[in-house]
């Protein structure tokens, strides 16, 4: 579930290991990264051991889901800020 108060904003901020003043540009590039870490499929040949490899791919999805929701959280968050609109140019969001 989405969370678009302070907490949720925080917590998301902290999944994507980033901090204010963020642009939407610093999100985009931290969310690809932190997708191409923690994609499941990367961790098809890393164990022969399939209970291990379920328990990393798991995990991975899990990772992935929370970066998704991190994501839908800051963009929209950055959306509703002045000067957030899509068509404008990027702008430095300060924390409140």
């Amino acid at each position: 579930m989405v969370s678009f108060d302070e907490d949720g904003l925080r917590d998301a901020l902290t999944v994507l290991e980033l901090t204010l003043p963020l642009t939407k540009e610093q999100v985009d590039r931290k969310r690809r990264e932190l997708l191409h870490t923690w994609h499941p499929a990367r961790y098809a040949n890393l164990t022969n051991n399939p209970k291990k490899y379920m328990q990393m791919y798991k995990q991975a999805e899990e990772m992935t889901r929370k970066i998704e929701a991190a994501y839908a959280v800051v963009t929209i968050w950055l959306d509703r800020q002045p000067g957030g609109d899509r068509g404008r140019p990027p702008a430095v969001i300060r924390p409140e």
